[in-house]
């Protein structure tokens, strides 16, 4: 039948198909990249902070100041890592490719050919048989039994028939019979295609600690110009005034303190750190088959409330097992043959079954040896098979495989008919499929299979149930984040009540299946059902993604999971996108995380990962911002009151080392376990601000005391930097408790590296520090104690604050 109808249809001439690709009208699709190279680099070199650094970094060495340069090396590294995190996430974008037949077969100018998929051109006549992936979306011509698997684009996991008129799309599977297409929309206008250009748009995976440093970040880049003019000012008048200090060149210094006070009011170290804590925590997920595409992905799923499964592929391996068979041989007008066993088993391994009918091969191992004398193939139309063997050899008669309800449709057999209705009702409802294997002795005629049609005196023998194959740490995964308090909604392209009831299997309250068809168009009307409903069957693609933007607009942080190119769409828009590495390239290039072997209970510890990210990253940011808090108040301070800044950029480099820089690398990786709470920001500002507000007042004080007593310029820098090494280290260990293990000896490394410092020559004349006096070494003690004290006040209101907050965090996160 199909050569008959390729036959009749010689295909385009070498002229029409000239005339297309002139046209463009061909399959080639030239995917634009997901983000350009050169828009990487300016994103993350050519900022605001990198030109504010790199200025002052040019300027010390024109000056020959290159000693007080040092933090442009922090600079740099960290330009370097934005720079690769981002270009990992495009190469995973670029790799995105739905298409992977390498060729296509077309009848052109009465051939047939085997070209390239990229030359099908519109109006092709595209031959398709079993096994091939279809290159471009058309309209069935002619059908032999056509089937094609759908799943990936569809989530529908039964093959689909295909009849002249009907639609087939990119990216589906040939996997019964064979027919003819022409191509009615090929390149970009495919859908394989656009679903791939919508997934391929870039975006950065949503995380709270990046925003809200850059938050601070943008904050700073308000006000850094005001205040660095305001602070040079000060410098000038305070080396004689602007006319004086250009005249004999202390200009230099006066640059120099400015570039001190504008270069420590940056958290530069901040961004770093949670860069290297982000991409220590991939590497170790690495390890436990977890493939994270975007660092800042390990910290989103610690935020997750919600889950969105798809249930084939993530709580389902996607196999069909064969469940179980119920002989009727209680109801007396259905007792069953001999040969019904022989019967599936030539059914499971008949080079034609389905995935369905192939299960049966494992459980029934002796097939009827003699070959049938008629058969009518499975079709998902009419959802039935026939195979009938000739009288007077095994298991004669014809014998019928398929859905009860279109075996015994109602009142096809009496009583039998009903009873067995209700039975097949009832396996069903335990979410299996379920099957009948019905015998008539009547052998199948010609006409029969012709009209495809039922033999007569059909009798029930036995029910048949598969399901489908649970993962073996779903049900353990679930229960995990039912603890953690994280919702779950499972999105299905699946009939509603069989996912109901695998939902039930793993463990999920989910009394029925909400059928997506259903679902309301009004946002509000569908926030409402997502609420009242766990498990949603017959979504599609587009519905799956709608899904996750409505829980996400309803403010909750959302993680899909999923295999199938249907999946992409909703896995790009997740606050958190989570593939098996079994599915598509598709949806593997637009999550955020790869699941490699395929294992749903890897996801606590990357939920574990996640919360010592945030936790450290929260510890250490009181650390950085901190410093931000003094560095912008010491420099309004100074540059109001017309006194010469305290430090030199060297000795803030020293001091950001001892007491944030290295100690933070460290905390930033240690094991924590503390669970998210919401308000990230608020929490460390509300212990940074007034910490800073108190060091800088107290280095002020000082300075103004030194001045006021006569104490050199160099011995006045000495004494700045050691209250600020001192308080540093109190402030240091004030975020690190309780005081235990590694801690104390990261602790003690540093106060190692303070003596060090004042005892090494070397390093004692590069940071240019000059013996203290008795008054200056009273000075020290008498305000770094003070401040100390204030510190511990400080902490202590802090904790009594957060403490308060945490309720209303919780809840306004729910909301």
């Amino acid at each position: 039948m199909v050569e008959q109808a390729v036959a009749e249809s010689a295909g385009l001439t070498e002229a029409e198909v000239r005339d297309r690709v002139e046209r463009g009208q061909t399959n080639a699709y030239d995917a634009a990249s997901s983000r350009s190279a050169w828009s990487i680099v300016r994103a993350n070199v050519f900022t605001l902070f990198n030109a504010i650094i790199a200025a002052c970094f040019l300027v010390l060495l024109v000056l020959g100041h290159w000693k007080d340069a040092l933090f442009g090396i922090s600079a740099l590294a960290n330009t370097i890592i934005g720079s690769v995190q981002e270009f990992r996430a495009k190469a995973a974008l670029d790799k995105l490719a739905l298409m992977h037949a390498p060729a296509a077969r077309v009848r052109r100018a009465g051939e047939v050919r085997e070209i390239p998929v990229a030359e099908v051109v519109l109006d092709d006549v595209l031959l398709l048989r079993a096994g091939d992936q279809v290159p471009a979306d058309g309209v069935v011509t002619a059908s032999s039994r056509l089937q094609l698997d759908e799943s990936m684009l569809t989530g529908e996991s039964d093959a689909v028939d295909k009849a002249p008129g009907d639609r087939v799309l990119s990216g589906s599977i040939v996997v019964g019979g064979e027919g003819a297409a022409t191509i009615a929309a090929v390149g970009a206008d495919s859908f394989a295609n656009r679903l791939a250009s919508e997934a391929k748009r870039f975006s950065l995976v949503t995380s709270e600690l990046r925003s809200s440093i850059d938050r601070v970040l943008r904050w700073i880049a308000w006000i850094v110009g005001p205040i660095a003019l305001l602070v040079l000012n000060a410098q000038m008048i305070a080396l004689g005034g602007w006319a004086h200090a250009v005249a004999d060149g202390r200009w230099q210094q006066a640059a120099v303190n400015t570039i001190a006070a504008v270069v420590a009011m940056i958290p530069l170290g901040l961004v770093l750190m949670t860069s290297i804590a982000f991409a220590v925590g991939a590497v170790k997920l690495a390890r436990q088959q977890v493939l994270v595409q975007e660092l800042p992905a390990v910290e989103g799923l610690a935020r997750v409330d919600t889950i969105c499964l798809d249930k084939t592929g993530t709580l389902t391996e996607g196999e069909i097992v064969f469940d179980g068979a119920h002989p009727l041989a209680d109801d007396p007008t259905a007792a069953p043959p001999a040969d019904w066993e022989a019967v599936l088993a030539w059914n499971g391994t008949d080079p034609d079954a389905n995935a369905t009918a192939r299960c049966l091969a494992a459980a029934y191992a002796r097939p009827v040896a003699a070959p049938p004398s008629g058969r009518i193939p499975f079709s998902s139309a009419r959802k039935w098979s026939a195979v009938a063997f000739p009288a007077g050899g095994e298991a004669e008669g014809t014998w019928v495989l398929g859905g009860p309800e279109m075996v015994f449709p109602a009142g096809g057999v009496g009583d039998a008919g009903g009873r067995l209705r209700a039975r097949a009702v009832q396996l069903a409802a335990t979410g299996r499929r379920t099957l009948v294997l019905a015998h008539s002795p009547a052998v199948l005629a010609p006409d029969d299979v012709a009209a495809e049609r039922l033999p007569a005196a059909l009798e029930p023998v036995t029910l048949l149930t598969f399901r489908e194959k649970v993962r073996d740490d779903a049900a353990q995964t679930l229960r995990y984040f039912a603890e953690q308090d994280v919702a779950v909604r499972v999105i299905s392209g699946d009939n509603p009540q069989t996912v109901a009831a695998i939902a039930r299997e793993v463990g999920l309250d989910a009394p029925d299946g909400f059928d997506a068809r259903e679902l309301p168009a009004d946002d509000a009307e569908l926030a409402s059902v997502l609420e009242a409903h766990t498990v949603f069957g017959r979504v599609t693609p587009t519905q799956k993604k709608r899904i996750v933007l409505a829980l996400k607009a309803s403010g909750r942080t959302v993680a899909m999971t999923g295999d199938g190119v249907n999946d992409a769409l909703a896995i790009k828009e997740a606050d958190i996108g989570i593939a098996m590495e079994t599915g598509s390239p598709a949806t593997k290039a637009v999550a955020r995380l790869v699941l490699l072997d395929g294992k749903f209970s890897h996801l606590p510890s990357v939920v574990a990962e996640g919360r010592q990210v945030i936790a450290n990253i929260e510890r250490v940011s009181m650390l950085f911002l901190t410093k931000t808090a003094y560095a912008t108040a010491l420099a309004v301070l100074f540059g109001a009151t017309l006194m010469q800044f305290p430090f030199l950029p060297r000795q803030l480099s020293v001091i950001d080392g001892l007491t944030i820089g290295l100690p933070a690398f460290f905390l930033a990786l240690m094991p924590n376990a503390r669970r998210y709470r919401p308000g990230f920001l608020r929490r460390s500002l509300s212990f940074a601000v007034p910490a800073g507000l108190v060091i800088a007042a107290a280095l002020w004080l000082y300075a103004w005391a030194a001045t006021a007593s006569g104490i050199p310029e160099q011995e006045l820098r000495t004494g700045s930097t050691l209250i600020l090494t001192i308080v540093g280290l109190w402030v240091l260990t004030v975020l690190s408790r309780p005081i235990d293990g590694w801690k104390i000896l990261i602790i003690g490394a540093m106060m190692v590296g303070l003596v060090l410092v004042y005892s090494v020559p070397i390093v004692y004349d590069f940071v240019q520090f000059a013996d203290p006096s008795f008054v200056t070494a009273a000075l020290v003690l008498v305000v770094s104690a003070a401040t100390i004290g204030a510190i511990e006040i400080i902490r202590f209101a802090h904790r009594r604050f957060v403490r308060r907050t945490a309720p209303l965090a919780r809840s306004t996160a729910q909301r």
